[in-house]
């Protein structure tokens, strides 16, 4: 049975940060599926190589790849919550410039410089362009407060995925953006706030993601969606 039903019966896919916990089960997953003609993940350490926060390094990585494209579906599978000494602020003091700045660094502008090069692989026909996003981005949602770096990178992450969805939409008809919530995974960025108790096995959640993805709708130019089919408001 096919995971993205959507993408037809010979898709190709790349994912972005397959290095990872929910990177390398995504990759696994497509790895089995039998409609998936091509799934490729690169990395920092991966032969194709690649460094979200070096604009330089986004380029070269998708200039190497062009050539194996077009792909039907994009994955960026990076974020941080996490980096000794960074934590999650419980309150306004506890905010930090630099902390801030590493934050956004990595879950926003260089997923925002990932989509400029990348956006220009996707296929003319049906397409996802797809970021790890979370659901603590959420403004709307937002009711417990806290987590001050990390909620406001995915907020703005999730502005940038919903503003150049209007653009990409204009010369890619058929392309959705995606700010994808995997829910709690067992992985690193989880296990400091009990992830390896309650999260999910990578290999569950990566299936779970793709089958959603698998139902996005064609008519919308970007999408926030949770791991669980149902969308998050924005």
């Amino acid at each position: 049975m096919a995971i993205l039903e959507n993408l037809g019966t010979a898709y190709k896919a790349l994912v972005i940060g397959a290095n990872g916990a929910i990177g390398s089960a995504l990759v696994k997953a497509m790895q089995s599926d039998p409609h998936c003609t091509l799934v490729m993940g690169i990395s920092r350490s991966s032969e194709i190589s690649i460094d979200i926060s070096n604009e330089e390094s986004i380029q070269h990585a998708s200039s190497v790849l062009e050539s194996k494209g077009p792909f039907d579906l994009i994955i960026l599978a990076t974020g941080i919550l996490h980096q000794a000494p960074i934590i999650p602020e419980k309150k306004l003091d506890q905010l930090n410039l630099d902390y801030l700045q590493k934050v956004f660094a990595i879950n926003t502008f260089g997923p925002a410089l990932v989509i400029k090069h990348f956006h220009r692989l996707l296929s003319k026909k049906r397409s996802l362009f797809v970021c790890i996003s979370a659901k603590v981005g959420s403004i709307e949602d937002n009711r417990l407060g806290g987590w001050y770096s990390y909620r406001a990178s995915k907020a703005a992450l999730n502005m940038l995925i919903k503003t150049a969805g209007i653009e990409i939409r204009r010369t890619y008809p058929e392309t959705t953006l995606v700010a994808l919530h995997p829910g709690t995974v067992n992985s690193r960025l989880s296990q400091p706030f009990g992830g390896e108790k309650t999260g999910q096995a990578p290999e569950d959640a990566a299936l779970k993601m793709l089958q959603a993805l698998g139902q996005v709708p064609t008519t919308s130019p970007s999408i926030f969606l949770s791991y669980d089919g149902s969308t998050i408001l924005w």
